[in-house]
């Protein structure tokens, strides 16, 4: 039986934070979230903020003043807050190492001094860059792609040299494309199955960048929240101080996940007609093929995936048709 604790995640008002506040709510933590609503939203938090074990922070990881006043008290760390999307980095790289860097260096250095035994922080995918080795594998990696990329294999450099210097411990998790409830379907940088979902939904032709044959380890979100916990919560002395890939284990194709969405769609909407897709101009900034291996994580924190890509597209489809009606 795992002591209660009390964990700060940061972008706790995010999508992926949201789902993990909720979680940890559910087995009897305290949660403290630190959000500066750049990208969360405090809607996420409705199931949270009337909770009595549950304290949100409005703060910026990029203020040091913050993240200790924030961290304070808390047992553990779940370093969630970032700007994601490789084509918002292009399009503003010093934003996002500001965020992505000088935050996560905050978080990690405030840990440090406040002597937290627990740091768990979402790295990323795309940290294996240029590389075409399939399936991903922790140790081998590319060169990266995008400022995004660069911002998330220092926060991995940045943890190594901690350890190595002040006998900090951590894990980072290597998120492979999330996706699932309270995913934004909207804006510029809108994540692609949400995206497409409430395209389809409205009559709009969605739009694959390129000629569909990229694939993707789509990766749900309970999954990710189960991974997260476990990475949170272990106890092996083995599993500290390591990147794990965090996905299914399967590659889908962007036609693939599309035939998916259309198919989740038309099980609950029979009588409602979808429009074909349209094809455009691969994307900058994006790897071809993605398929992560999971053996490390399930060999050393035990995870093993149980929500399929077919299976979530369905359950995010019926959260966004119940969460519109």
């Amino acid at each position: 039986m795992e002591r209660e604790m009390t964990i700060l995640v940061t972008g706790g008002a995010g999508f992926i934070g949201s789902n993990l506040c909720e979680a940890l709510l559910d087995r009897s933590h305290s949660v403290v979230c630190l959000d500066n609503f750049l990208t969360g939203k405090r809607e996420n938090l409705a199931n949270c903020l009337s909770h009595r074990k549950f304290t949100l922070v409005e703060g910026d990881i990029r203020s040091l003043e913050d993240c200790q006043k924030a961290m304070t008290s808390c047992d553990a760390v779940v370093h969630l807050a970032a700007l994601g999307s490789v084509p918002r980095s292009i399009h503003d790289p010093v934003t996002s190492n500001s965020i992505n860097i000088d935050g996560f260096l905050n978080i990690l250095h405030t840990a440090k001094e406040l002597g937290i035994q627990r740091f768990v922080f979402a790295a990323s995918s795309s940290t294996y860059g240029d590389s075409e080795e399939l399936p991903k594998i922790e140790e081998r990696i590319g060169k990266p792609l995008s400022p995004y990329a660069v911002g998330k294999y220092v926060n991995e450099l940045y943890a190594h040299v901690y350890q190595l210097n002040y006998d900090f411990n951590y894990i980072g998790l290597r998120y492979f494309n999330v996706f699932g409830k309270r995913q934004d379907p909207n804006g510029a940088y809108a994540a692609v199955i949400p995206k497409f979902i409430q395209q389809f939904l409205d009559g709009q032709a969605p739009i694959i960048n390129g000629d569909g044959s990229n694939t993707r380890d789509f990766t749900h979100i309970e999954n990710v929240v189960d991974a997260t916990m476990k990475a949170l919560f272990n106890e092996r002395t083995a599993a500290q101080n390591q990147i794990y890939n965090v996905a299914f284990g399967t590659s889908t194709s962007l036609n693939e996940m599309t035939a998916y969405i259309k198919a989740s769609i038309s099980k609950r909407l029979p009588e409602k007609v979808l429009p074909e897709v349209s094809y455009g101009p691969f994307r900058k900034g994006d790897i071809p093929h993605s398929l992560a291996s999971v053996d490390k994580i399930h060999e050393l924190l035990g995870y093993s995936p149980r929500i399929s890509v077919q299976e979530g597209i369905q359950k995010t489809v019926d959260w966004m048709l119940e969460s519109q009606s």
